[in-house]
Formats: structure tokens, sequence, C-alpha cells
């Protein structure tokens, strides 16, 4: 498995492909919710292939200076339970904290917050954030 900071079309495409295939058909979310205002030729993805084929990925964009945004963690199902979870995140992590980000927000789904707190975030529970397809909490985990 490689893991790939997507800085070129196709590794960006890659990155599109890993969320089509796991969310909007997976779980039926038409692609204008999938894809949204954060999905620009400058956003930072992170790619995880197995030889041509992507399997995971991550986006991530910086809110402000200081906070920078972790989203559309995905896996594909077939490869999940290999830790390409654990290692998208922690390279996605890296990367931030190269363009000089000292803190990491998501958005976790209910069911996903014990992976997100086994890397280190902290769930602010009081605020649910409800959406069409999920109900998802606020994370941060402040980079060393």
């Amino acid at each position: 498995m490689e893991i790939l900071r997507a800085t070129r079309t196709a590794q960006q495409a890659a990155a599109y492909y890993v969320r089509i295939q796991a969310m909007a058909r997976k779980h039926r979310i038409p692609l204008d919710a999938e894809f949204d205002e954060h999905d620009t030729p400058l956003t930072h993805y992170i790619v995880v292939m197995d030889d041509f084929l992507p399997v995971a990925t991550c986006r991530l964009y910086g809110l402000d200076r200081q906070h920078v945004m972790l989203g559309r963690i995905v896996v594909l199902p077939e490869y999940r339970h290999q830790g390409l979870g654990t290692r998208v995140v922690q390279e996605a992590e890296t990367w931030a904290k190269d363009l000089g980000y000292t803190t990491a927000v998501l958005e976790s789904r209910d069911n996903k917050i014990p992976f997100y707190e086994q890397l280190g975030y902290v769930a602010d529970m009081s605020a649910p954030l409800v959406g069409e397809t999920f109900t998802c909490y606020r994370m941060e985990k402040t980079l060393v």
C-alpha cells in the first residue's frame, strides 16, 4: 500500500473515486451533497493506493490559521480493519502540521467516535450536528 499526498489531478480523482464508491454508492448520498464547496483544486487530499486502485482517502482544508478540518475519511469496505483509516488520518495530521496548523478538527459519525478517540481526538457531545444522512459530533486534537 502506498500513501500519497494528492498533488496531481489524477490523484485527486482517486480520492473522489473512493468517496463515490464508499459513500455515494453505499449510502446513496447524492453527488451534490458528497462534493461541496470544500472540494476544489486547492483542497488537500490523502489517498491510499493498492497498486493502481485507490482504496482510502481523507480531505483536509484550513478553517483558519490554526485549525484544519479533516473530513471525508473513507476506506473502501473490502479494505477496512487493516489499519488504513489510522494511517490516512495520521498522514493527514502530518501534512497539516507541515502546513503550519496546530489543531485538527473533524466531524465524526456517532458510531465512529471510539475510533477517533483512540487517535487522540476529543468529542464535543453537547452539540450534535444532525445532517440528512448522519448525526455527527465535532472532535478536536492538538497537533504536536
